[in-house]
Parts: C-alpha cells; structure tokens; sequence
C-alpha cells in the first residue's frame, strides 16, 4: 500500500500526495489540496495517458532548439538551430551558446504574433506622448532598437472549483400609512453549492519577468492557439521556463478561488442586502498546458533603475511604469512657483489699490 500511495500525483500542482489518517484522505503538502482515493486514481489515470501522448514530441524539440544563457543577467532563451548570435531581451547584452533544452520544455501551443514591431514602436509611442516627464532618449530610435518580439512561457491553467456558500439576505420593503410608516424586513437563509469551471487562467513561468507586468496585459485569446512548431520563433526570441506549474499554482489558485467567490455572491440577486456567512471553494482539478504567449518587451535603465513596458503581441494592449524625468519635473514645477508666486503678488497690490 505504500509504494501505491507514494505514486499519488497532485492533480492541481503535480507535487507528490500523502495519505492522512485523520482525514483519510490525500493531502498535498505543497498546495494543501485534499482527495480522495477514488479522485486520485482518476486523476493520475488522466495524467499518465497525457504523458504517453507527448512522448513522440520531445526528441523533435529537443533536436530542434538552442539554450543561451546571458551572462549578465542569467536569463535563459530559446532559438532556433539557425541562430548564431543574440542579445538578451532583458538587459540587452550579448548571449553565447550554453547548449540543447530537454524536451520537457517543449511547449504544446504557440499564439503566434499579430502584431509587427512598427505596430509596436507606435503603440509605444502613443502611450509615451500621453506621459509629459519622460527623459528625451526614453523614445529616440535608439531606445526603439531595443523592443523585442519575445515569446513568454506561460502555464495555462482549466479549474475545476467545488463553491460552496452560506449568507443571510434582506429584502426591505417600507410604505406610508396614515400617519404611520412601516418597514418590513423579511430574512432569508441562502446557500450555494455549485461546480465551476474556470478555463485559460494564465501564469507566466519566467521568474525574470515581472508577473504584475503580464497580467497587465491580460487576456489572450486562445482561440489563435495553434501546435508549437519552430517555425513560429523565426524572427523572434523565447525564453523557456525556470518557473515551473507548482510554483505558480497558488497564483493560480487564487483567481480560480475569488473568481468562484465572486460568481457566487454576484448570484444572489434581488435582495437589498446579502452578508455572506460562509465561503468554502475547493480547486478539485487542474489541467495543465505549457504556451508560448507573444509580448513586445522592452527595458529602459535610467538612474541605476530598470524599468519594463510590454505589449500583448496579440491584441495591442500595453503597461509599464514609465521613469520620471526628474530635471523636467523640476522645471516645471518652478515655473508652477514662480507664476502662483507672481499671481499672489499681483492680487495682494490689487487690494492694497497699488494697482
């Protein structure tokens, strides 16, 4: 019975189980998810079969891509054989030559770019004319030499949630009578229980980038999905994951659990006030699939701070923290000083009939 127990894979994190006798069941120490012995049969059953089909796979990758390690900042990119020579997307120094991936690296789909990089140099332009106290190289043509195409691993994610809730609700009803007014409140004890599924829920896998950045630029379609080939990288730079699904489970998690929370509790409807007593939502299962997602990625470096801007190279949609031009800012605000400075002294020679 051990050995079988030790086989025990957690459906949500792939980490391993172990069986608890107080709860007689299987607990995950990693993510604490909870199963029965039925639903990890089932899982692992699943993930096995899923392992079996990818096989044919991972020779093709592996004899197909290239590992470059930058040796300044550590970032590690995949290229195709073709690839000689690159720079790193992240602090823009040269990279060399580290050797071959393994084929668990091997993404099972691509969302292909949509965008060019002259449909990015403009959407990066527009939004930088939005901002008054940039520094004047942060969009010069040089600086725009540096945004690159780049294929971000991301771990996409289908949950299955188990939501369960308990609130307390009102409906209030007041009405004139003579010279009397009457309020009714009637109170109702109502509960939830509902399956849900949450489909696409993406995390990036690379621990260089920024999560906040990617989830900026949020959503993707994944109906552009297609089957990874290597061809879709000509052209462009990817960075293979270092972040890897059980590590990101919890982010994961975590939008699955308040996206159940919210879908619940947006469900009672009609009542003129709902108090949740109780909030109880299980991720069940979670299914699995490694993407390449394509970014429009740029780094800035500007008083000893780097600063990241991205464009979803899908849809067009952009984010980052812009740096302050601190001289600019400063200049302006004197002006500010001087003129409000200047205006009080007028109004005050107003009053006093000087003028």
């Amino acid at each position: 019975m051990a050995e079988e127990v030790q086989q025990y894979k957690c459906p949500n994190c792939s980490a391993e189980l172990r069986f608890n006798p107080k709860k007689q069941g299987f607990v995950c120490e990693y993510c604490d998810s909870f199963f029965t012995t039925e639903e990890c049969k089932k899982a692992n059953e699943q993930i096995a079969s899923q392992q079996e089909e990818q096989k044919p796979h991972q020779d093709e990758f592996e004899e197909g891509n290239q590992l470059y390690s930058c040796p300044s900042c550590g970032a590690e990119l995949v290229t195709d054989l073709n690839t000689a020579a690159t720079e790193c997307f992240f602090c823009h120094n040269p990279v060399v030559l580290k050797g071959r991936l393994s084929g668990e690296y091997r993404p099972a789909k691509v969302i292909p770019f949509k965008l060019s990089r002259e449909d990015a140099n403009n959407i990066f332009k527009e939004w930088c004319g939005k901002r008054r106290f940039l520094p004047k190289d942060f969009t010069s043509d040089s600086q725009l030499l540096h945004m690159a195409g780049v294929y971000v691993p991301f771990w996409v994610a289908n949950c299955d949630v188990r939501g369960k809730m308990q609130a307390v609700c009102k409906q209030v009803r007041s009405w004139n009578s003579g010279d009397y007014r009457y309020t009714e409140v009637k109170e109702f004890d109502v509960y939830r229980d509902a399956s849900l599924v949450f489909e696409g829920i993406p995390a990036d896998g690379a621990s260089k980038i920024e999560d906040r950045l990617m989830e900026a630029i949020e959503p993707f379609n994944y109906d552009d999905a297609k089957p990874f080939e290597m061809s879709y990288l000509s052209g462009f730079m990817s960075d293979k994951y270092d972040v890897d699904k059980s590590q990101v489970f919890p982010r994961i998690r975590n939008r699955a659990v308040n996206g159940s929370d919210a879908m619940l509790r947006s469900s009672m409807v009609g009542y003129d006030s709902v108090r949740v007593t109780q909030s109880d939502m299980q991720v069940l299962k979670t299914e699995w699939e490694y993407m390449l997602l394509p970014v429009w990625f740029m780094t800035y470096q500007y008083r000893d701070e780097q600063y990241s801007f991205a464009i979803n190279g899908q849809t067009g949609k952009q984010a980052g923290t812009p740096p302050l031009a601190v001289n600019k800012l400063r200049l302006v605000s004197a002006l500010i000083f001087l003129v409000c400075t200047l205006f009080s002294i007028f109004l005050g020679m107003l009053v006093s009939g000087i003028l």
